[in-house]
């Protein structure tokens, strides 16, 4: 019994540290796009990591909470753009709570080695985009501008704008740490 109590405890803070230092990341913004989006410094790499050393069930929990915390940071900007209740209701659901809470996924593959760490960090970023690009297609085609025809095909050009550097320096990131020897063992030692 006190083995597993330990072992939860070590859990709940390691997790607690990868959403701190993911949202301490998140405020370092390398570009920020004008109605939302930017790119950070690795900020997805730590939510990813919970789901890699843990499983999907908790990867999903501390993205979700990730997720609450990133909503209650840009909620002020999300409330200024003169959006109307349904839009903001679907902002919330879609480009934070289902977009955030979908980097849980990345640890989907994680007894696959690291091909499988980055198909599944990967995967969890792709569906982040996505969510994204549904919200800027149903919410944001009010914003289109001038010359642009179609919602869905500027959806795609404007979230990929910031998420497709965001996937690539996270994807790096983990190439980089997951090769480095002490971490790789650390990490494929604890898993499930």
């Amino acid at each position: 019994m006190q083995n597993k109590t330990s072992t939860n405890i070590k859990r709940m803070v390691l997790t607690a540290v990868l959403i701190g230092l993911g949202t301490a990341l998140s405020l370092i913004k390398i570009w920020q796009m004008p109605l939302g989006g930017s790119i950070t410094l690795l900020s997805m790499l730590p939510i990813a990591l919970i789901s890699i050393e843990y499983g999907v069930g908790w990867g999903l929990t501390g993205a979700f909470i990730y997720s609450i915390i990133q909503m209650l940071l840009d909620i002020a900007a999300v409330f200024s753009w003169g959006l109307s209740p349904a839009a903001i209701a679907g902002t919330i659901i879609l480009d934070y709570i289902l977009a955030y809470t979908s980097i849980g996924l990345a640890g989907l593959f994680r007894k696959k080695g690291i091909p499988g760490i980055c198909g599944g960090v990967f995967l969890a970023l792709f569906l982040r985009f996505v969510f994204h690009v549904i919200s800027g297609t149903v919410i944001f085609d009010i914003w289109m501008p001038e010359g642009w025809n179609n919602a869905f095909i500027y959806s795609i050009c404007y979230n990929g704008l910031y998420m497709l550097p965001e996937t690539i320096l996270t994807m790096i990131g983990s190439v980089i740490l997951f090769k480095t020897p002490s971490f790789n063992k650390l990490v494929m030692s604890n898993l499930e």
